[in-house]
């Protein structure tokens, strides 16, 4: 299953909760997760924000982005012009198209619900989550 990650999601996963179960599911390989180059930046850019530029889960994190096997990069995807209201989310849904993945997970209720997206579903963490129990 390729999910591609809201930056939102990523941030609220060193706090536990549903964000922290779906890297679980990454780092244990039952899911390929998707990046770009802009999405990259992103999440370094917010996370050093947030101040956890010396975290060592932070560079463990990335350091697996580059390493692990269950991860597909895409350097710069097609534009798609998808969420009206935040232009900055449409890097998710190009990400999302050039990698075929099937996921996007957001805590963004504008990107939650564009719905689905060339075949591409649009979900938040719990019902990402229970579409994985239903397997």
């Amino acid at each position: 299953t390729r999910v591609v990650l809201d930056t939102n999601i990523l941030v609220s996963s060193f706090f536990g909760g549903n964000p922290r179960r779906i890297i679980d599911l990454w780092k244990t390989g039952r899911i390929i997760l998707c990046l770009s180059q802009a999405i990259v930046e992103e999440y370094i850019t917010v996370l050093k924000r947030l101040g956890l530029q010396d975290n060592k889960e932070l560079n463990d994190l990335l350091s697996l982005f580059s390493t692990s096997p269950n991860v597909r990069y895409i350097h710069a995807p097609a534009e798609q012009h998808v969420v009206a209201s935040d232009p900055g989310n449409d890097k998710f849904f190009a990400c999302a198209v050039a990698l075929q993945a099937e996921y996007i997970i957001s805590g963004d209720q504008a990107v939650i619900d564009i719905g689905n997206y060339f075949d591409i579903h649009v979900l938040s963490p719990a019902d990402f989550l229970n579409t994985q129990i239903s397997k």
